[in-house]
């Protein structure tokens, strides 16, 4: 009799400790799948600003504003790409700060076009390393000039919010030409790049000489600004929203971003349809 008890009793507890143990399993999946659920609103809400602005801004014949404005459109699109694939808290975020990178190309396109270019916008990872460009300088590089000019120009029509890419960081500014895109997209920089950093930002005011000297040695002065900690093991170690995003579950090949230019009125994969003069909402 005694035995048979005691082994009710275990069975008992066994059974107990299995009930506790689910228990506490389906509390760490509704917790897990309310964080990604409050992620993926937050996300939301900035890929919904940024598509209002990507359909409602009118670029007219300012070439400066309709590349700007086409980046934006590429990376709208790209965020809503990353928002419907993200499965984790840190992959909703990617989406979000593809769709912050695009309001920066939407304060650019407005800023081009001597409109208010609006409220304040959350910081990119990277960006306030980066530095800005100050002031105009024109280098010889590989057989082309390259510029780059603090403010909008009809040589300087591309421009750039600022942050890391492949490694290396890139200052906020109007260029020339998207000089970076390669690195963008294939996540390395091509032979000769380091005297291109040097000639282009070496002693600039606006740039810190720490960032400026490692880019041009071709190295890595520190890590992210970013919290790195759930990020970091959800989509890898990034750049920046749209910068390399290597080891993660996302890549900068997924984001789709394009050479830009509204081609026959479409922004690549949407179109762009008619642009009415809206205002820039708040951010």
């Amino acid at each position: 009799m005694p035995d048979i008890l005691l082994m009710v009793i275990a069975v008992l507890v066994i059974c107990g400790g299995v009930v506790l143990l689910l228990r506490s399993r389906a509390n760490e999946t509704r917790a897990g799948q309310a964080r990604l659920d409050d992620a993926k609103a937050d996300a939301r809400q900035a890929i919904e600003r940024l598509g209002g602005q990507v359909y409602s801004l009118q670029p007219g014949d300012d070439r400066a504003a309709t590349q700007a404005l086409a980046d934006a459109g590429e990376r709208f699109t790209a965020a809503g790409s990353q928002i419907e694939q993200a499965a984790t808290p840190g992959q909703a975020l990617l989406a979000k700060q593809t769709a912050v990178e695009g309001l920066y190309y939407i304060r650019a396109a407005r800023t081009a076009l001597h409109l208010d270019p609006g409220p304040p916008i959350p910081e990119l990872d990277g960006q306030r390393v980066a530095g800005a460009v100050t002031e105009a300088r024109s280098v010889d590089f590989e057989g082309r000039t390259v510029e780059a000019s603090p403010k909008p120009t009809d040589k300087t029509p591309n421009y750039y919010p600022g942050g890391r890419v492949a490694g290396r960081s890139v200052p906020a500014g109007w260029y020339s030409e998207p000089w970076w895109r390669p690195a963008l997209v294939g996540g390395a920089w091509g032979i000769g790049s380091a005297l291109l950093f040097s000639s282009l930002f070496s002693g600039m005011a606006g740039i810190p000489d720490s960032v400026a000297a490692a880019d041009a040695a071709g190295g890595d002065f520190g890590g992210s600004e970013m919290d790195g900690g759930e990020m970091a093991g959800d989509y890898g170690s990034g750049d920046n929203s749209s910068g390399d995003n290597s080891g993660g579950d996302y890549s900068g090949g997924d984001s789709g971003f394009g050479d830009g230019g509204f081609g026959d009125g479409g922004f690549g994969d949407f179109g762009g349809g008619d642009f009415g003069g809206g205002g820039f909402g708040d951010f």
